[in-house]
């Protein structure tokens, strides 16, 4: 008896280890998000964008050899430091192939020099717009989904300009983020023949900053432009600026979109408020990314959930053309998204998967954009100026 129940328990060993020899191992990507700091109300739309991405390849059979592509959420909180706590984690302990993020400027800037370059894995930010991130010394492996900040501060200037602003105080948050913004801004703004009437740089979380309005207001401006979080900090300065009377009309960059302003100072106060984002071109790419993020109950209109998705399912098309191999996806995802090949819209894995097996060239039409990357990793993009309408944020203008 004895020696058949070993006989038994044998058998049951060795087939575990035949079937956990037979087991695929999940396919990782990180998805790095401010999930905490100043854009905390932006990040859960961005990581469920993203998120969408990686549910429809394992819809549509998975990544490679039919493995799970799995989304790994890390909390790069907005700042170098959680930026590069966050990528050690998603690298080292999670073995990510690659990833989607981190969210801000500088925890890009943290993560890539520290982590993901070192050990050779691919990122794609999808909201990291400082003009810094440009520049980096990255070997290729840095990509953003979104135009950098000197697209989008000269394209605000240029509209302001054409709506009669002849005047103007800027106020920026003392970051990568705010000072690659306000720096693009001005030097455009004054090429136009406008008039900065004071710029400052700002420290975050201060209790006050009635004296820093008050210094700006100085000099005879009647609007305000702030570069900062809605969040966070801009919401703060915009909340003072209103109560005190120091400006009388305000304009934000793309991290002051942010529902965080009209539910803290209510649309009654905003009239006169304005904010600037990168936005989707017209295409049946981006009609089909929001019918299908509205299906799941995502908010299309939501800031940065367009170029979310696009990191998220260009980054898993570019490990399948890589065959899963880390150092081949920077190469691959240019390949997969180059102007040249079969046209892929958001969702058709299972076309672009049987494209890449057959040794043909796909061309992925992102819902942001096209996404045809230059030298450097960088898109160009569309903007649209947005007003606090009864619906929350509307269009006023796009911006060119």
């Amino acid at each position: 008896m004895k020696l058949k129940m070993l006989a038994i328990a044998g058998g049951l060993l060795a087939a575990t280890a035949l079937s956990t020899a037979g087991a695929k191992a999940d396919v990782k990507i990180g998805l790095l998000g401010g999930v905490s700091g100043p854009i905390a109300a932006m990040a859960p739309a961005m990581i469920d964008a993203a998120q969408l991405a990686i549910s429809q390849v394992n819809d549509q059979g998975g990544i490679l050899d039919g493995e799970t592509l799995v989304g790994v959420v890390g909390d790069s909180a907005c700042n170098p430091q959680g930026g590069t706590d966050a990528a050690t984690k998603a690298v080292n302990i999670e073995g990510v192939t690659a990833i989607v993020g981190p969210h801000c400027s500088g925890a890009v800037l943290a993560a890539a020099g520290s982590v993901t370059v070192p050990a050779g894995v691919t990122m794609v930010t999808p909201s990291g717009t400082s003009p810094v991130i440009t520049g980096l010394d990255d070997y290729g492996m840095v990509f953003r989904t979104v135009p950098s900040d000197d697209y989008q501060g000269r394209a605000l200037a240029r509209t302001l300009r054409e709506q009669g602003y002849e005047k103007v105080a800027v106020a920026y948050i003392n970051n990568d983020y705010g000072t690659g913004l306000a720096n693009a801004f001005k030097g455009e703004f004054e090429a136009q023949g406008g008039q900065i009437a004071g710029f400052a740089a700002h420290e975050d979380g201060k209790a006050s900053y009635r004296s820093n309005l008050a210094d700006l207001s100085s000099g005879g401006a009647d609007t305000l432009v702030i570069f900062d979080y809605g969040d966070g900090t801009g919401l703060t300065i915009l909340r003072q600026a209103l109560e005190n009377g120091f400006f009388e009309r305000f304009v934000g960059g793309d991290g002051m979109k942010s529902d965080a302003v009209i539910n803290e100072l209510g649309t009654e106060n905003l009239a006169d408020y304005f904010a600037s984002s990168p936005v989707g071109e017209a295409s049946n790419a981006l009609d089909t990314f929001n019918a299908a993020f509205t299906a799941v109950g995502g908010d299309p209109d939501a800031i940065f959930v367009t170029t979310s998705y696009d990191a998220a399912f260009m980054l898993a098309l570019a490990i399948e053309k890589a065959g899963g191999d880390k150092a081949k996806v920077a190469e691959s995802l240019r390949e997969i998204s180059n102007g040249e090949g079969e046209a892929i819209l958001p969702g058709e894995w299972a076309k672009a998967k049987k494209l890449i097996d057959e040794g043909k060239a796909i061309d992925y039409k992102g819902a942001a954009g096209d996404h045809n990357f230059d030298v450097n990793g960088d898109v160009p993009g569309t903007f649209a100026l947005f007003e606090v309408g009864a619906e929350g944020y509307e269009v006023v203008t796009n911006m060119k």
